[in-house]
């Protein structure tokens, strides 16, 4: 039933102590929440200082990635070699990978934000976020040919 398929959407918010990774669905009359992460469950598995900061944002972004695969049963494992570079999920047989839209709230989509730590995160781990690398740390526009490169070493 192609009117009650719903649009899924990655939901990142960050408060003063945590940051929350959330896959929400709108319905009718209200929103349902999929799956979550929060950073708070870090130290779990092993990071211990630093909950909201860049890695941490990657870290939960990753995590929720790989709850939501486990709970559809998606054979994704998303990216093995982790170096920085842009990584977009493809369909490996008849299963696609699944597929969610940024959710940035009132955030500021600023080069370099902690927001796309946790996009990063989220599409390293096997999830279908449609992004561009230019908001990513590294990234700079040259004046010359205002063309963006993205140097994943920063």
């Amino acid at each position: 039933n192609k009117y009650k398929t719903p649009k899924y959407r990655l939901v990142v918010r960050f408060t003063n102590r945590d940051v929350i990774c959330q896959i929400v669905a709108a319905d009718l009359d209200h929103d349902v929440c999929l799956a979550s992460a929060y950073s708070h469950e870090l130290p779990n598995y092993g990071l211990k200082v630093g909950l909201t900061n860049y890695s941490a944002a990657y870290c939960t972004g990753l995590l929720l990635a790989r709850r939501v695969n486990a709970k559809f049963g998606l054979e994704y494992e998303g990216n093995t070699d982790v170096n920085g570079e842009d990584y977009n999920v493809e369909q490996e047989g008849d299963r696609r990978p699944f597929k969610a839209l940024l959710d940035v709230g009132l955030r500021r989509t600023t080069t370099g934000a902690r927001l796309f730590g946790a996009l990063k995160g989220a599409t390293d781990g096997g999830l279908d976020v449609p992004h561009n690398e230019r908001r990513f740390p590294g990234s700079v526009k040259d004046e010359d040919t205002n063309e963006w490169e993205y140097d994943p070493d920063v």
